[in-house]
């Protein structure tokens, strides 16, 4: 696992250090969170987008947070956090009720076989956790190549009553100005469709903190090859 120096990269003892991401970033600005940031292309063209807003970006792996942490450098941004951590833990442990403005979601693990579909990281309980996090008015943003994913989140979000969907159908392929991945761009480029899912969470909700099921794995090995 290569060693990560970049001083945009944050181990989880130098947040629990600063005690807040407001304490690390050096300001309250709104924190907007992208699940899963590959190589960091998606992640710069937003926050070079939004300089009045805060990103954390996390992956499990090691070298896209190694790659992420490079693009972020070379951009000259100082408005992104890159964190290798899961994202329920993250969540969970370290951000907490009302603390995102906006989740992003791109291309995650599709779990394409049956069997393995209840692994997905889009299901009821996470949608709870999101909501928990989310602000009043915050979005959350999901898109895949994976047709299967794709109608399968959209008919969920679509039948979560504490959402409104921002666009007039479950799920759209019409991306608008959402910043285009190079992972997404391979898809697209081959006429293959991104399903995307825009929502937004309705204000006024009283949610208590959601619990995950017994059986989930919060944690891994630091030491854990990538």
């Amino acid at each position: 696992m290569t060693l990560i120096t970049s001083p945009v990269f944050v181990p989880e003892a130098r947040l629990q250090q600063a005690g807040s991401f407001a304490a690390l970033f050096g300001n309250d600005r709104p924190l907007c969170l992208e699940v899963g940031c590959g190589i960091g292309d998606f992640i710069v063209q937003l926050a070079s987008r939004h300089p009045e807003r805060n990103f954390i970006a996390i992956d499990i792996f090691n070298q896209g947070c190694r790659q992420t942490s490079s693009r972020v450098e070379d951009a000259g941004l100082t408005n992104i956090i890159v964190m290798r951590m899961e994202a329920r833990f993250l969540m969970h442990h370290h951000l907490g009720a009302e603390s995102l403005q906006a989740i992003y979601i791109n291309c995650p693990d599709p779990w394409p076989k049956k069997r393995h579909r209840k692994r997905r990281l889009l299901n009821q309980e996470f949608l709870n956790l999101a909501l928990y996090c989310l602000k009043p008015d915050g979005e959350l943003h999901f898109a895949t190549d994976f047709v299967d994913y794709g109608e399968t989140a959209g008919e969920l979000l679509a039948g979560d009553a504490r959402f409104y969907n921002l666009h007039s159908t479950p799920h759209t392929h019409e991306l608008g100005d959402y910043p285009i991945s190079k992972y997404m761009r391979r898809f697209l480029d081959q006429g293959q469709p991104i399903y995307f899912c825009h929502y937004r969470k309705k204000p006024g909700l009283k949610l208590a903190p959601p619990k995950l099921h017994k059986g989930f794995r919060l944690r891994w090995s630091q030491e854990e090859p990538a």
